[in-house]
C-alpha cells in the first residue's frame, strides 16, 4: 500500500515568497487609534470587568466582510488585493489576488474543516483538515495553529464563559495581560493584551506547553463604526515565529453584520482544476524532509511503501 507524500518545505517557501518575510522580527508598535475612543474601564479593573468590556464589543460581531482589504509583506512593494469574510464562530475566508495574475492564495474555514491553497506551490495542491482531527494530524507540522485562531487576529474573538483565566496583569504603561490557560496538559496558552482604559484588544499570542510562541497578532488603528458602535482594528500584523512568517493585513470598508444567506457559499471548500486535494488528517500521509545540501539525489525517497 502506498503512502501519500507531502513535502512541507517547498510549500513554506512559496508562502514566504508570496506573503512573508523570512527572519522577520516582532513588529514595532503601531499607532493604536485613528480617532479618540472613550474610556470604558475603571482604574485597576477586575478580570470580570475587562472580560465584560471586551465581550460587549466583540460579541456584537456576527459577521464581517470586505473586498477592499490588502495583504502586505515587508520588502515586497506590491500588496495583494484581499477579500476577507467572517461569520461566527468558525467561518472564515481570506483570499488574495493580483490584477495581473488573478488568485494567488486562499485560506478558509467552516464549521467542519479548514483549507489553504497557494497558486504557485509545487506540487500543486489544496490542503484541508477537519478541525477535530487537527491536533493529531500532519497539519501541525506545517501550521503551528489551527486557522480558526485567525478571528483572534481580526479582533473579533471573545472570552468564553467558564474559561480558566489569569489576570489582569499590568505589563506596561496602559496595558493589561489576560492568560487563557489550556484545559488539557498538551494544550496551548492564549495571551491577550488589552488597553487598560478603553478595553480594546491590542495583541494576541499563542504559546505551546514549552513556552514557545507559535503565533502573534498585533492589532492597531482601531475605529468605531458609526452604524453599529462596534470598535475594530483596521490594521493587523500576523507573526508565526516557527515558520518565520510575517503578514500585514489592511482592512477597509468593512461591512459588519451584513452577510446575507446567499453568501453562505463563501465558506465552502473551493476546487481548483489541476490541484490535487490532500487531507492532512489522512493517517497514510507522511512528510518527506528535504535532501540535505550536498547529499546525493537518491537520499530523498521517491516512494514510501509498507
Amino acid at each position: 500500500m502506498r503512502l501519500s507524500r507531502l513535502k512541507p518545505f517547498p510549500l513554506l517557501a512559496t508562502i514566504v515568497l508570496l506573503i512573508a518575510s523570512s527572519g522577520a522580527s516582532c513588529p514595532n508598535m503601531l499607532q493604536q487609534y485613528t480617532q479618540p475612543l472613550a474610556r470604558a474601564l475603571p482604574p485597576s479593573p477586575s478580570l470580570e470587568q475587562v472580560i465584560n468590556v471586551v465581550n460587549s464589543n466583540n460579541a456584537q460581531v456576527q459577521s464581517l466582510f470586505t473586498s477592499q482589504a490588502s495583504v502586505t509583506v515587508p520588502g515586497v512593494p506590491t500588496a495583494l488585493r484581499t477579500t476577507v469574510a467572517y461569520q461566527r464562530d468558525r467561518r472564515l475566508r481570506l483570499s488574495a489576488a493580483t490584477s495581473l495574475s488573478g488568485s494567488e492564495m486562499d485560506l478558509g474555514s467552516n464549521d467542519e474543516i479548514f483549507w489553504f491553497w497557494i497558486k504557485r506551490n509545487q506540487p500543486p495542491a489544496l490542503y484541508f483538515c477537519r478541525h477535530d482531527r487537527f491536533a493529531a494530524s500532519a497539519a501541525k507540522q506545517i501550521l503551528p495553529v489551527d486557522l480558526t485562531w485567525l478571528p483572534h487576529a481580526l479582533g473579533v474573538a471573545t472570552f468564553e464563559p467558564g474559561g480558566n483565566y489569569q489576570g489582569p496583569i499590568p505589563i506596561s504603561a496602559g496595558r493589561l495581560e489576560i492568560r487563557t490557560l489550556p484545559t488539557t496538559p498538551n494544550g496551548n496558552t492564549l495571551v491577550t493584551v488589552v488597553d487598560e482604559s478603553r478595553g480594546i484588544v491590542l495583541e494576541e499570542h499563542v504559546y505551546d506547553p514549552q513556552g514557545n510562541r507559535l503565533a502573534s497578532a498585533q492589532l492597531s488603528r482601531h475605529q468605531r463604526d458609526g452604524t453599529t458602535g462596534i470598535t475594530l482594528p483596521r490594521h493587523v500584523e500576523l507573526h508565526l515565529p516557527t515558520m518565520q512568517l510575517q503578514i500585514g493585513i489592511e482592512l477597509k470598508d468593512e461591512q459588519i453584520n451584513r452577510l446575507q444567506p446567499s453568501q453562505a457559499d463563501l465558506f465552502l471548500k473551493p476546487t481548483y482544476p489541476g490541484y490535487t486535494e490532500i487531507d492532512l488528517a489522512d493517517p497514510n500521509l507522511r512528510l518527506v524532509q528535504p535532501t540535505a545540501r550536498g547529499a546525493p539525489p537518491h537520499a530523498q525517497p521517491q516512494q514510501v511503501r509498507y
